[in-house]
């Protein structure tokens, strides 16, 4: 999503063309400075603090925060034998993060050199497993997940158009009064109101978290496990989802003003990985 993942400009399948000659998918790096105050907690301690910190969008993945060194406590990291090789930027070095009993090891990595044609300000800069840490916090709130992509845009948009949803030729919901939401190299999304699902609908256990929308919770129908989604409470960016069902168009028949749409291959389109149940 963003730049540089799904079918972004620069990611491994762009969805678009260029009138120039971009650099081949999977290979672009870009280093930009962030304009916000980035914090990491590990044993209920801050271990970064920064203002100055870098993110490096790389094709195929999500962004990633890096830190100047003098922004990082150095008490808390430890040398290791640990490391890797990246063809993109070079070999990676890593530090284990010891606070009081809690140790996280390999937990951060830096590039003491760099390859050439690699952006030179990434020399010497930390980064952290994301999932790895306690809490990550941008400005004073608390974000999940990954770190967002400032060129990442959900739009979010009521619509009258007349949907209509059917999985084996049994009708699921039909609509006019849905909500349209438009996200950075996804599928267009129609959250559907209640009244207007006729499914019936099984409550799932399986719980997934996502940057830019919040926590969702799922509904089987039909033997058909996790078909629809909902986000309780949303993120307020996107409140106007609050409640509302949507179904994944991988995995129904969708038409749009009498129009069958066509099923886009997704990461989902097999299932949902629940991050509850990988708890």
């Amino acid at each position: 999503m963003g730049l540089m993942y799904g079918n972004g400009p620069l990611g491994k399948k762009p969805a678009g063309t260029f009138n120039f000659e971009p650099p081949p998918p999977g290979r672009a790096l870009y280093l930009e400075p962030t304009p916000k105050r980035v914090r990491v907690e590990v044993g209920g301690e801050t271990i970064a603090d920064s203002r100055r910190a870098m993110m490096l969008h790389e094709s195929g993945l999500q962004p990633v925060y890096y830190f100047p060194p003098e922004d990082v406590r150095a008490d808390v990291l430890e040398s290791g034998d640990r490391h890797t090789h990246c063809p993109k930027k070079g070999d990676a070095s890593y530090y284990s993060i010891r606070v009081g009993e809690r140790v996280v090891e390999n937990g951060a990595w830096y590039y003491p050199e760099l390859l050439a044609d690699t952006p030179p300000a990434l020399k010497g800069l930390i980064a952290f497993y994301f999932d790895r840490m306690d809490r990550w916090l941008e400005e004073d709130e608390e974000i999940g997940v990954h770190p967002r992509d400032p060129y990442h845009r959900v739009d979010v948009l009521g619509t009258e158009r007349h949907i209509r949803v059917s999985l084996d030729g049994e009708l699921l919901a039909e609509t006019r009064r849905a909500v349209a939401l438009f996200e950075s190299n996804l599928p267009p999304r129609w959250y559907i109101p209640r009244e207007d699902v006729v499914a019936e609908l099984e409550p799932s256990d399986t719980v997934t978290r996502c940057p830019y929308k919040g926590t969702a919770g799922y509904y089987s129908v039909n033997g058909a496990k996790d078909l629809v989604w909902y986000y309780e409470q949303p993120l307020a960016e996107v409140g106007r989802i609050q409640g509302l069902l949507c179904f994944f168009n991988e995995r129904v028949d969708l038409e749009l003003d009498g129009e069958l749409q066509e099923c886009p291959e997704t990461a989902w389109s097999r299932g949902v990985r629940s991050e509850k149940a990988a708890a």
